[in-house]
């Protein structure tokens, strides 16, 4: 039996706790992250109504370690 990765509507976020990173400056200009049942949570900041994305603890992992690697740096040069 594979577990599934829950849809964001399943989940209750009422409780969760959101954390904005410190160098959004306070535009706006900023995604949320929280966690919830296991699970990181990535909202969008300015429309905290919005359902936010599921990411498995791996997938999380994957994502960070590579940004700290810096392969993502060139997606900043928009």
């Amino acid at each position: 039996m594979t577990n599934r990765k829950p849809d964001p509507s399943e989940l209750d976020l009422t409780d969760v706790v959101w954390r904005v990173s410190s160098h959004s400056g306070g535009g706006g200009d900023c995604v949320r992250i929280g966690t919830k049942d296991g699970y990181l949570l990535v909202g969008d900041s300015k429309n905290p109504d919005r359902l936010p994305h599921v990411f498995t603890p791996g997938e999380a992992r994957a994502w960070v370690l590579g940004a700290k690697d810096g392969e993502f740096d060139d997606l900043l040069d928009m």
